[in-house]
Order: structure tokens, then sequence, then C-alpha cells
């Protein structure tokens, strides 16, 4: 029997949170993975990581905001790894502040890195996942993008096009194998839930807990469990899915 090709998954934002668990995840799971990060060091220690567990990985460094980045990763993943299998678009930003309180700076901060990269990063994707009979991709989306939330305007924003446009491009590619989902997760215990505060992470922590029914606040690890099921083929009928990981949040 042939060998099967090694897959390959570049994950941007791959250097904290979400997207470095999402990077663990797939390279547990097999892949080679493409760490996504504008951070040089931060994402030489993912590497690192992933090769000390006897996995394989390679970088694409650069900021998704860059209009050329999008390209620019895609081609480093075919170049390095021959093929491009799966694109999980974890890169994000955030600012905390209502309409009045929000610059026209931070909103195209804001809209470049979470909508913009997301377009141009999956735009690029396409052409390579259509070259080896499909793939997959998927977003970080967020339960901003499903219901509102007080003081995350150009968050909350953000999130939603992430969604629709997951929706989007799931019906214009689905005929050529390239299925599009979005995991929505709710307060994750990364970076982003405490940037942007006065507080303390434990205050942070309790201020979230009502609204999740479940009781607690996931690990990033966790959200990376979902883009790895919706990466593979066993979700290979789920498509243009917004798939809540929020504890029953959104459920109310």
């Amino acid at each position: 029997m042939d060998e099967q090709p090694t897959k390959v998954a570049l994950v941007t934002g791959a250097t904290s949170g979400i997207g470095r668990a999402c990077a663990l995840r797939l390279a547990a799971d097999g892949y080679a993975v493409v760490v996504g990060g504008r951070d040089e060091a931060r994402a030489a220690a993912v590497v690192d990581e992933i090769t000390a567990a006897g996995g394989t990985a390679s970088t694409a460094l650069g900021d998704v905001a860059d209009p050329a980045y999008g390209d620019a990763a895609v081609a480093a993943a075919v170049a390095d790894h021959g093929r491009l299998d799966v694109l999980v678009n974890a890169a994000g930003v955030i600012t905390r502040a209502d309409a009045e309180g929000t610059t026209d700076d931070e909103w195209h901060r804001v809209m470049s890195t979470n909508v913009d990269g997301v377009f141009r990063t999956s735009r690029a994707a396409v052409p390579a996942m259509r070259a080896v009979g499909g793939g997959a991709i998927v977003n970080v989306s967020s339960t901003c993008g499903l219901v509102g939330t007080t003081g995350l305007v150009a968050y909350c924003t953000s999130k939603a096009a992430v969604s629709n446009m997951t929706r989007a491009m799931a019906l214009d590619h689905a005929a050529e194998g390239i299925r599009i989902n979005a995991v929505c997760p709710g307060a994750v215990d990364t970076d982003m839930l405490y940037s942007e505060r006065d507080d303390s992470p434990e205050e942070v922590r309790a201020m979230n807990l009502p609204d999740i029914p479940e009781g607690r606040v996931p690990s990033g690890g966790e959200i990376a469990h979902a883009v790895a099921f919706l990466a593979d083929e066993r979700s290979r009928h789920l498509n243009g899915v917004n798939l809540s990981v929020d504890g029953g949040y959104t459920a109310r």
C-alpha cells in the first residue's frame, strides 16, 4: 500500500492562546504544522515544542493585517511541505470599548486583523487546497459573532463578519471538497481574556462565570479539540457551521 502523504496545516496566530493550542493539537494528530505569527522567538518556541515531541513544523512569520501575508504564508507552507490541507485562522485582536470610545485607528486595527486577515489567508489557501483535491478551513470566530456584547463593538462586528464569511465561502467551495467552518468560543483562559483590563485574572474569571451555565472558563486546548475535529475528515459533512464552544452561553 502506498504511504499517504503527511497532511499540512497552517495556523495563524499560533504563537499564543487558542492558535498555539491548535498548532500543538494538530501536530499531535500527525499534521506538519506551519506556525504563523509576528514574533520570531515565540514562533520558534512553538516549533521547538512540536519537534521535541516528534512532530514536524516550520514558521510563516508576519502580520495577517499585512495584505501580502496570506499569499506569502500559503506559499511558505507549500514550499516547505509540498501541500496545504488545513488552514486555521486563529490570529485576532480585541478593543474593549463602545462606539464612542473606539477610535478610527482601533476600528481599523481590529477589522484589518480579524476580518481582512481571515479573508486574504483563506483566499490564498483555496487554490492550494484545490490542487490536492480539497481541504478544510477553520476560522476562530466568537460567541461575539453570534450575539452582541457590551463594550466590544469593534470585536463583535469583526467576528460577525467572520461567521458569515464562513457560511458564504462554504457555499462557494463545497463542490470542490473544501470545507469552511468556524468555532465560536466564549470566554477562554488565554491572554486575550485579560488584555486591556485593570482587573486581576481571578477577578476576570469570576466576572465571566455567571454567564457560563457550565460554571467554568475553559482552556485554549479545549477549543483546539473542536478545531481539530472540524479539520478532520470525520467531520466531512459539516460545512458552513459556526460551532459554539461556550459551556452553554449562547443557549440562553
